[in-house]
Parts: C-alpha cells; sequence; structure tokens
C-alpha cells in the first residue's frame, strides 16, 4: 500500500525514493521534514523542465530560502509543545468553524434522505475563504462548462426548482410525473440549473432524488459529469461506502479520472485518511492523470490531521510535474500563518506571485488574519487597505471580509466606515460579517442594529443569520438574551439545526451551565436527521477535561464515534488531558490511538507520559 509516511531519510512512493536531504538551491527544502510538520513550507525540487526551482526563478531567492530551511531546521527542537497545542487547536480562515461543520454536517448520514441532510441554514454566502466552498466550485466544474455557467447566472429559480422544493413529504418522485405529463420542458440546460440551485441550498436529498429519477425514466442520456455528481450526492446523503459501491455500477467508458477526484474530495471532507489515500492510490494505479485538484485534497487532508506529510505531497507533485493553483498557495501560506511564520508566509506569496499568480481577495484576508494574530498591525491593516482597492464602493464584494478583520485589529472606526458602504442596501452576507464585527469590538447594541436591519429587510430568516447573533451573545455569556433570540427563532417557525445547537451549547458553556450544555446536545442527537456540529462535543469536552471529569469526557468521545465523526488528534489530546486534571493512569491510550491511526506529536507525546500507567520515575526506582 502506498503511504506518505516516511521511512528513514527517503520518502516512498510506490518504489519512487526521493532523499529528502538537500544540499543544492534545485533541490532545497522549506519543509523540512525533521521539523514537526508544520513550521516550515516545501520547496518543490528541481523541475522536470527544467534546471531551476519550480517555485523560485533565480539563485539569490533559492539560496535565501534555503537558509531559513536550515534555521528552522535547528529550531525544530526547540518548539513549544504549548504552540503545537495551539496550532493543532486553532481555526484558520480556510478552516472556519462556519465552513468546517458545514462539511461536517453535509455527511451527516441518516435515514432519511430528503432535504434535512442539509439545512437552508447552510448556504455557500459564509464560505468564500473556506476550503468546502473552493471544493464545491471545483466540482462545479465536472457538472458545467464555463458557457453553461455564464449563462444560468442570468437565470432567476425555475418553476421546476419551486415545484421541487414545495414537493410535500419525502419524495419528489411525484412533481417531476407530474411536471412531464403536462409536457413541461425537462432539457438539459433546465436540469443543471435545478441541480445547482439544491445544491446551493445543501439539498442533497432532493438533488439525489432527481439524478436517480432522471436516469430511471431515461430523461437525460448521462454522460461523466452526470454520473459524478451522483457520486458526490450519494457520498452526502448515503455515505462513502455506497457512493464507492455506485462507482462499480458506472459504466466503464464513463468511469474517468473525475469520478475518482469526486469521491476523494467527500473522502476528505469526511477526514477519513484511509479512504482517501486509498481512492488517491486507485487513481493513480488506472494510470489516470494526478491532478492539481486530488493533490490539494491530500494538502487539506493533511493539513488537518497530519502535517508532517504535506511536504511528500509537494514532492510528489513535483515529481508528477503538477503545477500548482491558487488554492494550493491558499493551503500553503495558511498552514505557515497559523505557524506564526509570518516571514515564511511572505516567502511564499512571493513565490505565487513569481509564478504569475495573483492573490485574490481572500487570499488576501487569509494574510491580513495571521499578520493580526501574529501582531504585526501596520501589515495586516496595510493588507486591508490593498483589499480596498482605493475605492471600497467600486469593491463592494471586499466589504464581508474587511469587517471582521478591521474588528480583529479593534479598529472600531474602520468597521463603522465599511458598514457604512453597505447600510443603505446591506446583503446578507454583509450583514452576517457586520453582526461578528461589532460583537468582536464588544458592541452589542450596534450588532442588534444590524440584526434587527436584518430580520426587517428580509423577513424570513433562517437560523445561520439568527445563529449569528447567537454567537456574539454565548461570547459575552448573555445568556437571557441567548434564550429568548431562540425563542423568537421557534416563534418565527425557523428550522433549528446544527449551526443553532452550536451556538446555544456555547452559551450555556460560557455561563458556566455545562450539564444543560450537555443535555442540549444529547437531545439535539436524538431528535434529528442531522447530527450536532464536531465543535459542538469539543466545547463540553474540553469543560470535562478541566475539571478531570474522566466519566463524563469518556462519554463524549463516545457519543462523538456513534455520531460518525472519526478519531482525530484533538479528540486526544482532550481526552488525556481530562486524565491529567484527573491524575489518574490512562490504561491502553496508545493502542487506542494506534487502532485509529493516530500517531502521537510531540506535544501529544508528552501528555501521553504523564499518564502512562508503567512509567519510571526517581520516585518508583527508590520504592523499587
Amino acid at each position: 500500500m502506498w503511504s506518505l509516511r516516511r521511512a528513514s531519510n527517503s520518502l516512498n512512493f510506490r518504489g519512487l525514493s526521493v532523499v529528502t536531504s538537500r544540499v543544492s538551491c534545485a533541490k532545497s527544502e522549506i519543509f523540512s521534514n525533521n521539523v514537526e510538520g508544520y513550521s516550515t513550507i516545501c520547496e518543490y525540487p528541481q523541475t522536470l523542465s527544467g534546471n531551476r526551482c519550480l517555485f523560485y526563478h533565480n539563485e539569490a531567492i533559492c539560496s535565501k530560502f534555503y537558509m531559513v530551511r536550515q534555521s528552522m531546521s535547528s529550531q525544530a527542537g526547540a518548539e513549544s509543545s504549548e504552540s503545537e497545542d495551539d496550532l493543532e487547536d486553532g481555526f484558520s480562515e480556510l478552516e472556519t468553524p462556519a465552513s468546517d461543520n458545514a462539511i461536517e454536517e453535509r455527511n451527516a448520514v441518516g435515514g432519511n434522505e430528503d432535504e434535512l441532510v442539509s439545512e437552508p441554514e447552510l448556504s455557500d454566502d459564509n464560505d468564500d475563504v473556506g476550503e468546502h466552498s473552493q471544493n464545491a466550485m471545483e466540482l462545479l466544474d465536472t457538472e458545467a462548462d464555463s458557457d453553461e455557467k455564464a449563462s444560468m447566472k442570468k437565470k432567476v429559480a425555475s418553476e421546476l426548482f419551486r415545484a421541487i422544493i414545495s414537493a410535500p413529504g419525502l419524495s419528489i418522485n411525484g412533481v417531476l410525473d407530474k411536471w412531464v405529463e403536462e409536457g413541461k420542458d425537462l432539457d438539459r440546460a433546465e436540469i443543471l440549473l435545478v441541480m445547482l440551485d439544491l445544491r446551493k441550498r445543501r439539498m442533497y436529498g432532493r438533488a439525489l432524488q432527481l439524478s436517480e429519477w432522471l436516469e430511471a425514466n431515461n430523461r437525460l442520456d448521462f454522460i461523466e459529469r452526470d454520473y459524478a455528481s451522483r457520486v458526490d450526492l450519494i457520498a452526502k446523503v448515503r455515505g462513502l461506502h455506497k457512493a464507492e459501491n455506485y462507482i462499480e455500477k458506472i459504466p466503464k467508458s464513463f468511469r474517468g479520472e473525475v469520478i475518482y477526484r469526486t469521491l476523494l474530495a467527500n473522502c476528505v471532507a469526511a477526514n477519513n485518511v484511509k479512504k482517501a489515500e486509498e481512492v488517491f492510490n486507485k487513481i493513480k494505479d488506472l494510470q489516470f492523470p494526478v491532478t492539481t485538484f486530488a493533490c490539494n485534497q491530500l494538502l487539506l487532508l493533511y493539513k488537518r490531521v497530519d502535517k508532517k506529510k504535506i511536504a511528500d505531497v509537494l514532492l510528489l507533485m513535483e515529481k508528477e510535474n503538477v503545477k500548482p493553483s491558487l488554492f494550493t498557495y491558499k493551503i500553503l501560506i495558511d498552514i505557515k500563518g497559523q505557524s506564526n511564520d509570518l516571514t515564511g508566509m511572505d516567502q511564499i506569496v512571493e513565490t505565487m506571485k513569481a509564478e504569475g499568480i495573483e492573490p485574490d481577495i481572500n487570499t488576501q484576508a487569509i494574510i491580513a488574519k495571521h499578520y493580526s494574530s501574529g501582531g504585526l498591525k501596520e501589515k495586516a491593516e496595510a493588507t486591508l487597505k490593498e483589499m480596498e482597492g482605493g475605492n471600497l464602493k467600486e469593491h463592494r464584494w471586499a466589504c464581508r471580509a474587511l469587517l471582521p478583520l478591521y474588528a480583529s485589529l479593534g479598529k472600531a472606526d474602520e468597521v463603522g466606515r465599511v458598514w457604512k458602504v453597505c447600510e443603505s442596501n446591506p446583503r446578507l452576507d454583509e450583514c452576517m460579517a457586520a453582526i461578528e464585527a461589532w460583537g468582536r469590538l464588544k458592541k452589542i447594541d450596534e450588532a442588534e442594529a444590524v440584526f434587527n436591519r436584518m430580520h426587517t429587510t428580509w423577513k424570513k430568516l433562517s437560523s445561520r443569520h439568527y445563529a449569528a447573533l447567537l454567537k456574539v451573545y454565548a461570547n459575552h455569556k448573555m445568556l437571557a438574551k441567548g434564550k429568548d433570540l431562540v425563542k423568537r427563532m421557534a416563534d418565527s417557525g425557523c428550522r433549528i439545526g446544527p449551526l443553532t445547537w452550536d451556538a446555544l451549547i456555547k452559551l450555556y458553556v460560557e455561563a458556566g451551565e455545562v450539564e444543560k450544555a450537555d443535555s442540549v446536545l444529547q437531545k439535539a442527537a436524538q431528535q434529528s436527521q442531522l447530527k450536532p456540529m464536531f465543535s459542538s462535543y469539543l466545547a463540553i469536552m474540553d469543560q470535562y477535561a478541566k475539571r478531570g471529569d474522566i466519566h463524563n469526557a469518556e462519554k463524549i468521545f463516545h457519543r462523538m464515534r456513534q455520531a460518525g465523526y472519526v478519531a482525530r488528534l484533538r479528540q486526544f489530546q482532550t481526552l488525556i488531558q481530562t486524565y491529567i486534571n484527573a491524575k489518574a493512569p490512562a490504561y491502553g491510550m496508545r493502542d487506542r490511538m494506534k487502532a485509529d491511526n493516530i500517531f502521537p506529536t510531540k506535544a501529544l507525546a508528552a501528555q501521553l507520559a504523564q499518564v502512562d500507567a508503567f512509567r519510571k520515575t526517581a520516585v518508583s526506582d527508590l520504592l523499587d
């Protein structure tokens, strides 16, 4: 089995051994293999097409990066275990809680296959900088070419779409049968428009029913992108195993790279490392070209679960002559920012520009966020001014990103200035961003005013919009106001789902009512087809860990498994910390981690040593 794990000092890709020690510019590394996996970013070795670095255009730049690699390697052993924990825990612009949890929610596999699998609250509006939205955009290319997408942007929601979402009960077959009986149009363009509208609203269950009905009734001549769309929908609604089984039923002539790429993206969304690597190997075994999209999927996966493997993916990209995309650079920039290596982050940006790729608004937002969190306030502000483009009214699309970023710098005046551009004719995503920004600045009245403006303008809001203000209340321990808002949601007929549960759970946690938060979580898990967010479980588990409450921490750990969440390093960190705080040995913990294919970082290894029931100490040696 091909693996991204290293053997001694080489990287093995099915017999290809790439020695990792570098002495020349063309073979230098910025992503050093002996660093803790995320303090540096790998410079590609010599390209297949020429005698120079893939990322760099002159020897001076290469030499500079080689020195950075050397300095990073020398610092590897001195990395703080606390900072490693922070990196493991931290969210980034590529991995915001909203974005990440949207991925988690869309993979909820319930017995029901209707639109409950994905609520209206989970829209794309809040995912622009998210990795999930990037995947969605790239996968969209398998369903529509540029001409089709351009024409669809000009259309409003179709009559067929409205009929489908209004269908009573769980099945839409009756609506579709009636549509045909009435002789109404059902051509490919109409179908594609409806599919995209359903996907935008995360109504994957109904989209899957539409796809199945079309094939069963011979209403569409399926081509590869239609089969890829089906694979994606099955994975989202019924799980990876069913999607993999369906692939075997696809005619071989249509079973191309895009089919397996789609399955790979869903494996990554589910954080299923083993299955993702199997699918990637399958792509190589079938001799399909290794694409930038597939490599980006691995980078996303290892960014979350095992940053040591990122260097291996980059070396594989060089070997396969896979050119990095803007999204590749976004991932690498974000990793550097997470590790607080802002100099290295700047170098990646320079490299990207040298390759002719300019950072977009979302990339600039990532950079600005890391400058802000790293204390480089002036550089953060300069980046934000670049995003404004000299005339904010002409760059209105930047407002959504600017609002929370200015808030993170404590710039209330700037938040007010940006909001003034939007205030006369605000968009929903701008209102959400403004609520978040005012909340960060502890200006609750202003956040409430924006919410009220939003409520007045759109009348019927989704629970996602209520959740924005609910999070503000949670962050400021305003339990009474939070409860009132939830009642207001219920009275409005708004469906309450995972985002609302998450905000409500954190509201109780912040108020010190952990048992109440646990009760809300348990009821949510029992009463809905949708599973609660990963972060909801973790918020409660963290509190039990602080108390040293082993019984309840283990209970939450077990319930996460029952909900379908694959074990991550973060869960074990919290669980082991519980044993540390309880001053109790954790019997068999290493074996449990090994069974889940979790390999300890330096920080986690230090935690394990503290709860090792059989560890030797100076005192135990004397007693022995």
